[in-house]
């Protein structure tokens, strides 16, 4: 069983992104990490995006992610909790990895209480102001009907497809993006929103891809980044959470 206490949150990894060579070295790069943590885990949450895309078919699942996955059954065998966010990019999840690792799937936000401190935990897609389109085709992908006539198409051809849709809202850059004003960050908006209602210490996201950790009132919005770029995640010891970054990439 496991022995640790700390709490480890992470996103986006976007695992499948880019050519075979990155694909490689990221999945690596995120199995040290997952090796890293599991002296001193007692949960982990990835809080969507792991894969650039993932779907479910009856009988098969998306090829790869050999280590990632075999490290995860690691971790879960050695009684570490597990849970899966679904993020836009692999929303498809449904039961493969509550079967395989005992994965407990999140399909929304989740609450959870530890050390005495109240969390709101989310991929983040979908929330705030403004995105409008995508909030329309959330409703469509997550439709049983949507899935249904996906499910119809031959894996070959319905994992090119989505392979090829994916390529459009790739991460490879995404260091370049011009940080928002505190107060433009939309995640930040819809976190004041939701403390008018309930008190959470920390309000958990994924889906910027950029690392942040902003005080809202006497609460903190932390969002994890992204493991193309920034190889940054969140370890909550019993007291306090805190933003790390995992073999960091030199300066030029």
């Amino acid at each position: 069983m496991a022995t640790g206490n700390k709490l480890y949150f992470a996103s986006d990894f976007h695992l499948g992104t880019g050519d075979y060579a990155e694909i490689r070295e990221r999945e690596a790069r995120v199995v040290r990490w997952l090796d890293m943590i599991k002296a001193d885990a007692a949960e982990v949450f990835l809080m969507g995006d792991v894969f650039d895309f993932w779907f479910e078919y009856k009988t098969v699942v998306p090829k790869g992610y050999i280590r990632f996955l075999g490290k995860l059954a690691e971790l879960a065998d050695a009684g570490i909790k597990i849970y899966l966010f679904k993020g836009n990019h692999d929303m498809w999840m449904f039961d493969y990895f509550e079967r395989e690792l005992g994965a407990i799937i999140i399909t929304d936000e989740l609450e959870i209480e530890r050390g005495g401190k109240k969390f709101y935990l989310h991929h983040g897609d979908g929330l705030g102001p403004g995105d409008t389109l995508y909030k329309v085709l959330k409703k469509i992908f997550r439709s049983k009907i949507c899935q249904w006539l996906f499910a119809r198409i031959h894996p070959n051809l319905g994992i090119g497809i989505a392979n090829y849709w994916s390529k459009h809202s790739r991460i490879t850059g995404e260091n370049n993006k011009s940080r928002k004003s505190m107060e433009q960050e939309w995640l930040v908006v819809y976190s004041r929103e939701l403390l008018k209602n309930k008190f959470y210490d920390y309000l958990i996201f994924g889906h910027r891809h950029l690392p942040l950790d902003i005080e809202v009132g006497q609460s903190r919005y932390i969002n994890l980044g992204e493991w193309a770029n920034y190889n940054s995640y969140a370890v909550f010891n019993g007291k306090e959470l805190t933003l790390h970054y995992f073999e960091p990439k030199a300066e030029s």
